[in-house]
């Protein structure tokens, strides 16, 4: 089995959070599938300096930033189709909602990549399923707006401590016409009809044990699913 990992960069705050990828690509092999990583070739919204968050005045292009995080082992997006893999994870990271989309920005009103839309519903209208963890689920919401399809998402609970504003995103998430559950880093929500798995990973305060759990859980269901 081959799953695809899309990348929005190197680095949670301009691009895909690191150790979500990292941990994703161990799961996928310790479950006795394959990865093989996906980039866009096209510059990131911006470089955060991630020693004090202050944005850098330079340009990253995502697919060159992805490769550190791949060992240089990528295939740009626009050469994928369905037929070549069998299911897809998408690591969290601002690059989510600064790169992919532009929800960091507009909320639900960000637009998304049209590459990344089309590769999304090109995978649910075949059957393929696809894993979103920490923010990415919004790539989901996105993609499927408007459509007749009503996914059920999660990117965690209101109920234990998160460094982010879970019922704002869950709010927003319900503008596009998705279901927003909530969920703790323990859990994860599985839309069996649409095969759309999701989990928090790092959106709730989580160790790196935990987040690690969160994804094996994720990807387990995921190949299930396939």
């Amino acid at each position: 089995m081959k799953i695809g990992i899309l990348l929005s960069g190197c680095g949670v705050y301009d691009g895909a959070e690191i150790q979500e990828a990292v941990l994703s690509m161990l799961a996928i092999e310790e479950l006795g599938a394959e990865y093989i990583c996906i980039g866009i070739n096209a510059n990131q919204h911006h470089v955060i300096n991630h020693l004090s968050g202050e944005e850098m005045p330079e340009e990253r292009n995502m697919m060159i930033e992805a490769a550190r995080i791949s060992r240089g082992e990528i295939v740009d997006i626009k050469s994928i189709q369905p037929v070549d893999i069998d299911a897809l994870v998408i690591p969290g990271g601002f690059g989510s909602a600064k790169n992919l989309t532009k929800w960091a920005f507009n909320g639900a009103d960000g637009a998304i990549m049209p590459e990344v839309k089309l590769l999304l519903v090109n995978l649910i209208n075949v059957g393929k399923p696809i894993a979103a963890l920490c923010v990415s689920p919004i790539l989901l919401a996105k993609a499927l707006e408007n459509s007749s399809i009503k996914s059920t998402l999660t990117v965690g609970t209101t109920f234990e401590k998160s460094p982010y504003d879970i019922q704002s995103f869950s709010t927003e998430i319900e503008k596009t016409g998705a279901i927003h559950t909530l969920k703790t880093v323990r859990e994860i929500e599985i839309d069996i009809e649409n095969k759309i798995i999701s989990a928090p990973c790092y959106m709730m305060n989580a160790s790196i044990l935990e987040v690690k759990k969160n994804i094996t859980s994720a990807i387990q269901a995921l190949i299930n699913l396939a």
